[in-house]
């Protein structure tokens, strides 16, 4: 398979729903605008995710989903090329992948062709979430009826796995075994995995991949996103050192190429900047955002009966409405929603945020929301 990885910001975008569950498409390629920031934030665009709420909506609406991710992706890096912007070019294109997850293999399939009809760079699935497919299966699908809709496509689509404790099926283990990821690294369209896991886990998968890929054919994004903060530290000192070797020997010298954060959603520009600081080593300036993104963390923690809430996806929902790049911050089925006071509160804690932000950054990293170079573009040739 002629794949190149795409190294960077992996961002798993929201979903924008009304009050019956359905997409509302406009503002959905709104959002997709907004995270790529002119070019600044997202380097992939990963849809229909735990994030996008892909295991509450309806797998109908996870497919016309999937249809306006492809098609505004496409858009935008038409539109980026278009600009004359001179750090874009056909390999840094924002690349579309989407979740083809489902609770049955009838459903992974049938979205599979969709995202290969549909032309996606890339489908992601998650193993562990298919209700109908017990462990000892997983290996037989992914060979054989998987293959078989691949094989039988006209064109190459890679296929990464998805590793999320919290949307594994009732009875399952929390984590992918690493020999069943050692048996689908075999396969030469799986390309990587989305680990929401500890650094030893990253290591187990690295390992069994190995085995039959060459570095750089299977790629480990981190899925806990502030682990990269301390995944790139540099060492200082004989305990430093020592330390580093450890975590490098867990890491069978094969670092993660890829972070994936839901808070990009509503920082993308400084969660690209917290990436590219991080891969370079750069101490200074990891703390500075280490602290930018621990705030955001923080403010979308709730206490409830004597005990703290983490509310990540609407508080996302409601950044981006406070923002005016949505106007719905409808949440869906089981997740978590806010209430009055509580957004009061993370209101009144993101607005401080983002002026606490602007004190500590570079403006060229700070996320705006203003209109699009698509929208800029159309306007001049008015």
């Amino acid at each position: 398979m002629n794949y190149k990885l795409k190294r960077g910001l992996n961002i798993p975008v929201i979903t924008v729903l009304d009050d019956l569950g359905r997409v509302i498409v406009d503002e959905q390629r709104r959002v997709f605008r907004h995270i790529v920031q002119d070019g600044y934030g997202a380097d992939v665009i990963f849809g229909v995710g735990t994030t996008g709420e892909w295991n509450r909506i309806t797998n109908s609406e996870r497919q016309c989903l999937m249809e306006v991710e492809v098609d505004e992706v496409h858009q935008i890096n038409q539109e980026l090329y278009a600009s004359g912007n001179d750090s874009f070019n056909p390999q840094s294109k924002v690349e579309a992948w989407v979740g083809v997850n489902g609770r049955t293999r009838a459903e992974i399939l049938s979205n599979l062709d969709a995202a290969i009809q549909l032309g996606a760079d890339a489908a992601v699935i998650a193993p562990l979430a298919i209700e109908d497919l017990g462990d000892t299966e997983i290996v037989r699908f992914f060979q054989r009826d998987i293959t078989d809709l691949v094989e039988a496509s006209k064109r190459e689509l890679p296929v990464f796995l998805y590793d999320n404790a919290e949307i594994s099926a009732p009875g399952r283990a929390p984590h992918i075994r690493t020999r069943i990821v050692k048996h689908l690294s075999r396969l030469p369209w799986i390309r990587g995995i989305k680990v929401s896991a500890s650094r030893r886990v990253l290591g187990n998968y690295t390992k069994a991949a190995l085995h039959y890929k060459q570095p750089g054919e299977f790629g480990i994004y981190i899925g806990n996103a502030m682990l990269i903060f301390e995944m790139y530290r540099l060492s200082r000192g004989l305990i430093g050192r020592l330390v580093e070797g450890w975590r490098d020997f867990l890491l069978y010298d094969t670092p993660p190429i890829g972070v994936v954060s839901g808070p990009a959603n509503v920082m993308p520009r400084e969660w690209q900047k917290a990436w590219r600081v991080c891969w370079a080593g750069d101490e200074e300036l990891t703390e500075v955002y280490r602290d930018l993104c621990s705030c955001f963390e923080e403010i979308c923690r709730f206490e409830e009966s004597g005990r703290h809430v983490k509310k990540t996806i609407a508080c996302l929902k409601y950044a981006l409405e406070i923002d005016g790049v949505i106007s719905s911050s409808e949440v869906w089925g089981g997740t978590k929603s806010l209430s009055a006071e509580q957004k009061k509160i993370f209101k009144d804690g993101y607005q401080a945020l983002r002026e606490y932000s602007r004190s500590r950054i570079e403006s060229l990293w700070y996320t705006t929301a203003d209109q699009s170079i698509g929208e800029r573009i159309r306007n001049k040739r008015k």
